[in-house]
């Protein structure tokens, strides 16, 4: 097993390239000059995604008002994404990272534990990343229910 990252504030943010849910390639470094709000979620169309991901559509609005972009990033496929975006309107970028490279740079994907046990997989996290590309906030092994609001409020917005 190999050691975890964790980000912290004050560090780069790992570049990414990936495809969106339309096929799109998109890149962390197209959003410099922007405020980013990046979170890693386990599986498209699943309970405790779906609610986070449309809390996370419900609150874009006064998000991007104060200057944030969103994004979504899975191991899902450009397909299922595709399908979870139309299914509960999600107009933000939902990416693709079937080989967890990028979950692995962000330390989203390693040892956890799930109803007792440990098993390897995603780590359900949110990262607020500056205009310069750095770290603002890093918020690991996070709860689906009532996150966004937490976040929301964190940034003040």
């Amino acid at each position: 097993m190999t050691e975890r990252v964790i980000l912290e504030p004050g560090m780069s943010a790992p570049e990414f390239a990936l495809l969106d849910q339309d096929g799109t390639e998109r890149k962390l470094s197209d959003f410099r000059g922007k405020k980013v709000v990046i979170f890693f979620y386990p599986q498209a169309m699943t309970p405790a995604c779906t609610k986070e991901a449309c809390e996370f559509q419900e609150s874009s609005a006064p998000l991007a008002a104060a200057g944030y972009e969103v994004l979504g990033i899975s191991r899902d496929q450009v397909d299922k994404l595709r399908q979870f975006a139309d299914r509960d309107s999600l107009e933000y970028p939902l990416l693709s990272d079937p080989d967890t490279a990028v979950h692995r740079a962000y330390g989203t994907f390693g040892e956890k534990n799930s109803y007792g046990r440990i098993v390897e997989g995603v780590i359900r996290s949110t990262f607020v990343v500056d205009e310069q590309g750095k770290i603002e906030h890093a918020l690991y092994n996070i709860r689906a229910t009532g996150h966004v609001a937490r976040v929301v409020k964190m940034l003040g917005v």
